[in-house]
């Protein structure tokens, strides 16, 4: 096809002298059961905890959902441009979610200057999503040695081996950087072999909102959203009322 031509999943528009793609997929109808105000658990944290668990479920069970637990997290950075990443969700109780990371982070910095923060953990196969908006806070020290002790040896050794966001001058460098560590601390399968570095560090979201959506057909999609009232924790349902947004 010729310049301009639109392919059987692309279509073009006209935008002045040039032409702007829009991508057009085969159309998929969220078949979700949705989520409506009598089946809606009576705290934030309960209604997330039990999405997780599905989540988990369905990795476990059918094998269509890696990484249940992973979560995009934006920050802002010094022109309060907005920077996402993904993480995996490390902790999680009625303080809200936590993710680990090292200070030497883009998002470490970030934080530090502006600690307003967001994350959505997104299960397509559910068609469903839980969208946090809050501020970010330290996980405790002692918490973090806690996960510290409980990841695989080798993802210990890399996080020493990196300084997480700045530039390396070769993936043979950040090799080089593993192997220096492997030998220094070679697995024996004895907790504290590997000690906890001093740039490791993890954050909290304490939530002003919890959002659950939920995909449904002819896309009018249920949006049940947990706005803060009072003080109190995720799991506090006094400090919590519930508003339907439109999709």
């Amino acid at each position: 096809m010729g310049p301009g031509w639109a392919s059987a999943t692309d279509a073009y528009v006209m935008e002045g002298p040039a032409y702007a793609r829009i991508m057009v997929t085969e159309r998929i109808d969220y078949t979700g059961v949705g989520l409506d105000e009598a089946s809606l658990a009576p705290t934030p944290y309960l209604q997330a905890r039990g999405w997780v668990a599905d989540a988990e479920a369905r990795a476990r069970d059918v094998g269509d959902l890696p990484e249940p637990t992973a979560m995009a997290v934006a920050t802002v950075d010094a022109d309060l441009v907005p920077d996402v990443r993904v993480v995996l969700m490390r902790f999680f109780d009625e303080r809200g979610p936590g993710f680990v990371s090292s200070t030497t982070a883009t998002k470490a910095a970030q934080i530090a200057a502006h600690d307003g923060i967001a994350a959505v953990m997104t299960w397509v196969p559910l068609f469903r999503a839980i969208r946090f908006r809050g501020h970010a806070e330290p996980v405790a020290a002692g918490e973090l040695a806690a996960y510290w002790e409980s990841r695989p040896w080798g993802a210990r050794i890399s996080a020493w081996a990196s300084a997480q966001s700045q530039p390396v001058a070769s993936r043979a460098a950040l090799e080089s950087a593993y192997a220096t560590y492997a030998a220094r601390w070679p697995e024996r399968g004895i907790r504290g072999e590997v000690p906890v570095p001093d740039d490791w560090a993890g954050w909290r979201i304490r939530c002003d909102s919890v959002e659950f959506w939920a995909g449904r057909v002819d896309r009018l999609h249920d949006r049940l959203r947990f706005v803060r009232a009072g003080v109190g924790t995720l799991d506090d349902a006094g400090a919590w009322r519930v508003e339907r947004l439109q999709p």
